[in-house]
């Protein structure tokens, strides 16, 4: 019994110098580099929220008037309004009856600055003045951010290579990756601009709504880090 709780001690005892071994084993011989990518793109989605309100006409003009006249104003910009349009929030009012004033907030997804312009032209004619930019974006967003990343990643290989043979050595297997995932959307920038842009459509604006005139969206810009570790050989 004491023989075989010796052999487990011994067993035990070996395990963490094993480790350590296998540690200093690349501890001993390493070259540890970060790599960066980045990327710009321009924005392809444009998302408005609309919100129309029975306020704004003092209960003159209900919600299902003003929602009749944009549907037929968007259709004639060439929106789909049953793919492009959908409704995000109402007011409780709106089915009741009675004197209760009713609003009813809408998601407007476009595809380019200049339907972006027209759009604000357009319902700022009927009286629709609550439009505000909900977000910019690209339908292949996500693509492009692995693009980035694998771009990084690259990067700091190359930087391995470079500094291996600054010293006679090369860069070998990669044993460590740190995906720091830090990419920026100009959300914010995108919102003040579009919010900006509705005061500028004003009537000689908006003989050059078609054009985009006024609109300059920012990039979205992709930055990506990525730090690592190459055996020495």
């Amino acid at each position: 019994m004491k023989k075989i709780i010796l052999l487990a001690a011994v067993a035990l005892a070996a395990l963490p110098a094993a480790a350590q071994e296998q540690t200093s084993k690349y501890d001993a011989s390493y070259v540890q580099v970060w790599g960066q990518a980045e990327k710009e793109i321009t924005p392809d989605e444009f998302y408005l929220s609309v919100t129309i309100n029975e306020k704004d006409s003092k209960g003159k003009i209900s919600i299902q008037t003003q929602e009749r006249s944009m549907l037929d104003a968007l259709k004639r910009m060439g929106v789909d309004t049953q793919r492009q349009l959908r409704v995000v929030n109402m007011s409780s009012d709106y089915f009741k009856k009675g004197n209760a004033l009713a609003w009813k907030q809408f998601q407007l997804k476009l595809d380019t600055p200049e339907q972006v312009a027209r759009a604000f032209a357009s319902l700022n004619d009927l009286g629709i003045s609550n439009v505000s930019m909900e977000k910019v974006t690209h339908s292949q967003l996500d693509t492009y951010k692995n693009e980035v990343r694998i771009a990084a990643m690259k990067s700091a290989q190359a930087n391995a290579r470079t500094l291996a043979e600054a010293v006679g050595q090369q860069a070998g297997k990669c044993f460590y990756i740190y995906d720091s995932n830090n990419d920026v959307v100009p959300y914010y920038g995108n919102v003040f601009l579009a919010r900006g842009m509705k005061a500028a459509v004003t009537d000689e604006a908006a003989d050059t709504a078609d054009e985009g005139a006024g609109l300059d969206f920012k990039t979205i810009k992709l930055k990506y880090s990525i730090q690592a570790k190459f055996v020495l050989e």
